[in-house]
Parts: C-alpha cells; sequence; structure tokens
C-alpha cells in the first residue's frame, strides 16, 4: 500500500468514529468490568465492532486485533494487520472526561504501514505522513498506573502531569507539548504501538523495556514500559529547554 492510501484508509476509520460519536456518547454510562476491575463500556465495543467492520470491507481477510475482542493465543496470519483501542482511557471516558482517544494501527508482514492516534472529544488526531510545528514544553507525562518509578522521578522533574489516557500522553510527546512520556509498569501494544510509531516519526527518542525501539512489532499478549523523549534539538530555532 501507498501512504495515500495508508492515510485513506486511517482517515476513513477516523471519520467513521467522529460521524459516531453522538452513539458513542449514549452509551458512555453503560459499564461492565473486567476481571481485574477495570471498566469497560458499551462505546468501546461499539466502535471496536465499527472499526472492525471497516477493516473487513477495505482489507477483507486483514488479522484485527481489537483490545476487547483479542484473546491470547489467537492466530495471526502475517499479512495484513489491524491493532485497536476503541477507547484508550476508558476510567476518564466512563467518568465524563474529555482525555480519551482511539489508537489504530496497520502493518503489513510486521512492517509498519501507518497509525492515528485520535482524541475525538477534544477535536485533535495525528496521523502517519502529518506535518506538524513541534511545542516546546519541558512538561513529563506519567502513566496513571502507580509504580515506585513515578513517584521518585515526580520529585526530580519541574513539571509533571497525569492524565489517565496513553493515546493524550503519547500524542502530546509526539507532537513536544510534553518533552517526556514514562510508563514505567507497563502497557499492551493496542495503547501504546501505534502512539511509539508516531513518536519515532517525528524524531522522538523512544525505549521500550530499557532499550531503544526499533519500530518492530510488539507482541499483543504482553506489556510493554516506555519512555520517549520529544527531541526539540532537531527541530530548526527549537534548542533544549532551560530552567
Amino acid at each position: 500500500m501507498q501512504l495515500q492510501e495508508v492515510r485513506s484508509f486511517l482517515r476513513g476509520a477516523a471519520d467513521l468514529v467522529m460521524e459516531s460519536l453522538p452513539a458513542v456518547m449514549e452509551r458512555r454510562r453503560d459499564i461492565t468490568w473486567k476481571g481485574d476491575g477495570s471498566p469497560v463500556t458499551a462505546a468501546d465495543l461499539h466502535l471496536e465492532a465499527l472499526v472492525r467492520a471497516h477493516v473487513a470491507h477495505h482489507l477483507p481477510g486483514a488479522d484485527f486485533v481489537g483490545e476487547e475482542s483479542y484473546r491470547e493465543g489467537d492466530a495471526l496470519a502475517g499479512g495484513h494487520l489491524v491493532l485497536l483501542d476503541p477507547i484508550d482511557g476508558t476510567e476518564n471516558f466512563c467518568s465524563g472526561l474529555k482525555e480519551w482517544g482511539v489508537s489504530l494501527g496497520l502493518w503489513q508482514g510486521r512492517d509498519h504501514l501507518g497509525s492515528l492516534l485520535l482524541l475525538p472529544e477534544l477535536g485533535q488526531s495525528l496521523m502517519t505522513g502529518d506535518r506538524i510545528v513541534p511545542e516546546r514544553s519541558r512538561i513529563v507525562g506519567f502513566s496513571s498506573s502507580f509504580h515506585e518509578e513515578i513517584a521518585r522521578q515526580m520529585g526530580e522533574v519541574r513539571e509533571s502531569r497525569i492524565t489517565g489516557c496513553a493515546v493524550y500522553n503519547l500524542y502530546n510527546v509526539a507532537r513536544g507539548a510534553f518533552a517526556r512520556f514514562c510508563n514505567p509498569k507497563g502497557a499492551h501494544a493496542w495503547d501504546l504501538l501505534p502512539g511509539l510509531m508516531l513518536a519515532r516519526e517525528q524524531g522522538c527518542d523512544v525505549m521500550v523495556d530499557g532499550s531503544r525501539f526499533d519500530g518492530r512489532f510488539l507482541e499483543p499478549h504482553r506489556r510493554y514500559r516506555v519512555d520517549i523523549q520529544h527531541r526539540h534539538d532537531l527541530h530548526p530555532g527549537q534548542g533544549p529547554l532551560g530552567g
């Protein structure tokens, strides 16, 4: 697939999500609880089904890995693969906060073709191929999954934020509104991988499980620790922040 085709596929999925926003909001308070105590709403299931149908129409036969339907051990054929978190930050979403997002990535034979981060209620998105004017920040974003390393680092940095949504964090570090995003406890590929790929595209330094990330596909059955730094020095006129 050429970049234009990939962007058309991703844009089509984003348009579907935005068009279905009224139906998504109607399902916001329809909440059940997973075995680990985390919430899932009828909106999560609605959006996953919507995007899955989009995939089936445009990429028949593609493997589909969605947070709400994936089961460890599901066979992946090795052709086109779509990775989706329909609502990242469900705790925010079902609490009435706007900081939640959709994470979508497309691969072929484990080669990355393109990714999308979408924040529907905030009206913001980032897609493979987008050209951005990066922000300049000293804010460090942290995961809301508590870890002793977060407490230690928050005591060392000047400005920090915990927002409860990986898509929000990844979107902001990729565009430079966060100088860094750190999740030392770990999250799944559907939470992280599309955003990691976009961060790499925007010139960020990306570490996964303590090693420099080379863009490889992350298997969906386990969690990964990430640390991402936006490289202000790579952008003309944006040197390192001081103070």
